[in-house]
């Protein structure tokens, strides 16, 4: 491959056209663009991305999964469709869980309920609306994928293992976490230090050029303000309060949210449903490995069915 250029995106990674498309507006009147996907009248889905992705990085899931469910997406604040906050108030995790409360009491009716799924930021997004009534009430189950609840800095494995030091290489992570740099243009050479930094080293080329492009695609200053908020995270006292079914899914060479932080984040939920962890993933599973993900969102809905109706009878 050369260089200059990156190779084509993998056919599943395109996303498909929505079936619905809705604006939500959020507590302090921002406006979230979201998509549904799949049969209405399904069982539901609501995926939450990470930092610097949008509803396209879950295209391969969503292919997975709407065949037999209605797949909601929406765009975090600040990436793709949805509003970028004007000022640095707009970027906290309490409004991440604003937002995703009003995703969720928009597009699951009062009296049902759906499986939430995060990646990454999306994964905190859910930890830090653990305590919301309408978000609760509306969630049958959840599945973390390659996220973490706190010490993200600490446990980067960004920097090689050559640079010694758990200062220094907390400062270089810090650098790394926050840089203003744009991404500049999709490319091999972009796209290769984005496969060393966020997917596994197995991980085809076409997948790869699916992530870079999404990745790409975030404005420098949401994702230079969404790290200083990724920087700083502490939602473990939110574990606890995360009532609905819960699994992990990780990757075993994720550097971003390494499997350390996925063992924390069960060891304190009160209903964990096991955690998943996929040999030669990276950060990116749901790119990188879609059918194992999809499947374990099926695994969930199943659980949660289940507990719905013991509750009920």
């Amino acid at each position: 491959m050369s260089l200059a250029t990156a190779p084509a995106i993998a056919a599943d990674c395109v996303p498909p056209a929505p079936a619905e498309v809705y604006r939500i507006r959020s507590a302090d009147g921002h406006w979230v663009h979201a998509e549904a996907f799949g049969p209405e009248g399904a069982p539901l889905v609501v995926l939450a991305h990470g930092w610097t992705c949008s509803i396209a990085f879950w295209a391969p899931v969503i292919r997975q999964l709407t065949p037999e469910y209605r797949v909601v997406a929406y765009d975090q604040r600040g990436h793709g469709g949805s509003d970028l906050p004007a000022t640095a108030a707009g970027f906290s995790t309490a409004k991440l869980a604003d937002d995703l409360e009003a995703v969720v009491t928009h597009v699951v009716p009062a009296g049902e309920r759906a499986v939430l799924a995060g990646h990454s930021m999306g994964g905190m997004t859910i930890m830090a609306a653990a305590d919301r009534a309408e978000v609760a009430a509306r969630t049958a189950a959840a599945v973390l994928v390659s996220t973490g609840a706190g010490d993200l800095v600490a446990e980067l494995k960004v920097v090689p293992a050559f640079v010694r030091g758990a200062g220094l290489r907390r400062v270089l992570h810090r650098q790394i976490l926050e840089s203003r740099l744009p991404l500049g243009p999709v490319n091999g050479a972009s796209s290769a230090v984005l496969k060393y930094a966020v997917m596994g080293p197995e991980t085809p080329a076409d997948r790869v050029a699916a992530a870079a492009h999404v990745v790409h695609a975030c404005p420098t200053r949401a994702r230079h303000r969404w790290s200083k908020v990724l920087g700083t995270l502490d939602e473990y006292h939110q574990l606890p309060r995360l009532a609905a079914p819960t699994s992990v899914i990780v990757g075993s060479h994720d550097k971003l949210t390494p499997p350390v932080l996925a063992q924390r984040i069960l060891a304190a939920l009160p209903d964990p449903q096991g955690l998943l962890e996929l040999p030669g993933v990276g950060h990116m599973s749901p790119v990188e490995r879609p059918a194992e993900v999809a499947a374990e969102i099926r695994r969930l809905a199943a659980i949660g069915a289940a507990a719905n109706q013991r509750s009920a009878s």
